[in-house]
């Protein structure tokens, strides 16, 4: 099996243009995630997230998820534990409105560089975007129109760390699943790993890296590529020793925003590729979603193909 793509975005804009703009094709194609490196986020920034993500974990959060454990007796479970992950979260909300001032617990620090990080990877997360556009041979902020709906994007981030389990066998850090959403940005853990993708029936391991940035595609966008873009199942897996932080950033749909595969893509296509994903309102997706989130989404897809939504006119950003 080939190695699990590393993007560096250094010399995006000189020669090796091309030779990088191909690997973030077969990535997107092959893969469904890649690991980017030089990707502009600067490195101090990124140093003081994990320091201070570490620092309230261990001050706000450590304590209760030792009594979460002890409460539902995890550490003694002799059979595979199927209704619940081996982690400790909170959620922040960016987009449309920010949520970060009501979060309980955070250090006036901890918010404000949050905010600092949140804002650099919504932008990135709309470079990625129109890179993927020309890719797809898409006009430049396509995508960013289509999510956009009437408020613009949802962009919101989730916290965790994954603890030391004595049982991993029996407790997964996170079950697998596929994201929902848009594209997910991920700052992890560069000395302990989990993180596992699916590809081609085998589990395969991303490489925990000093400073880089995990992508990978949501459901949102192998159902606006009608398929030739794939989100791919991942999951976590617990660890025993050491803790795993994981910071997801992720960049989707705005609620009321109409999702369908894109007109211009389906007109190169002939036969039996026609168009086979339905047309819905992100939301209804999202609620759907909350229900099936660790089963398959073909039958999510299946079970749209009812909503019968008429796409509207893509909104100018």
């Amino acid at each position: 099996m080939k190695n699990f793509p590393v993007i560096s975005l250094e010399k995006l804009n000189g020669e090796g243009r091309k030779d990088t703009m191909e690997k973030i094709k077969d990535a997107c194609e092959n893969w469904g995630f890649f690991e980017l490196v030089n990707h502009g986020l600067p490195h101090d920034l990124m140093d003081t997230v994990e320091s201070l993500t570490k620092e309230h974990y261990k001050k706000c959060m450590e304590q209760r998820f030792k009594e979460l454990v002890a409460s539902k007796g995890l550490e003694a479970v002799q059979t595979e534990v199927k209704d619940m992950d081996w982690e400790s979260t909170f959620h922040l909300r960016h987009l449309p409105e920010s949520n970060i001032s009501e979060i309980p617990d955070l250090s006036d620090e901890y918010r404000e560089v949050m905010k600092e990080f949140a804002l650099r990877l919504e932008k990135l997360a709309e470079e990625l975007l129109d890179l993927l556009c020309e890719n797809l041979g898409l006009e430049k902020g396509y995508l960013k129109k289509v999510f956009y709906g009437s408020r613009g994007p949802t962009f919101g981030t989730k916290v965790a760390n994954y603890p030391p389990c004595p049982k991993p066998d029996m407790v997964k850090g996170l079950r697998a699943h596929t994201d929902a959403g848009g594209i997910i940005l991920l700052f992890q853990d560069d000395k302990v790993s989990g993180l596992q993708l699916l590809k081609d029936g085998q589990w395969v391991d991303v490489p925990p890296m000093r400073h880089s940035i995990v992508v990978n595609l949501g459901d949102q966008l192998e159902v606006i590529t009608n398929g030739k873009y794939k989100s791919v199942e991942h999951r976590v897996i617990a660890q025993t020793d050491g803790t795993r932080m994981s910071i997801a950033s992720f960049y989707n749909p705005g609620s009321d925003a109409v999702i369908y595969p894109a007109p211009e893509l389906l007109e190169r296509e002939t036969g039996e590729k026609s168009q086979v994903y339905p047309k819905f309102v992100f939301e209804d997706y999202m609620n759907l979603y909350a229900r099936l989130k660790f089963q398959d989404k073909e039958p999510r897809f299946e079970a749209l193909k009812e909503s019968n939504v008429k796409p509207g006119p893509i909104a100018t950003v």
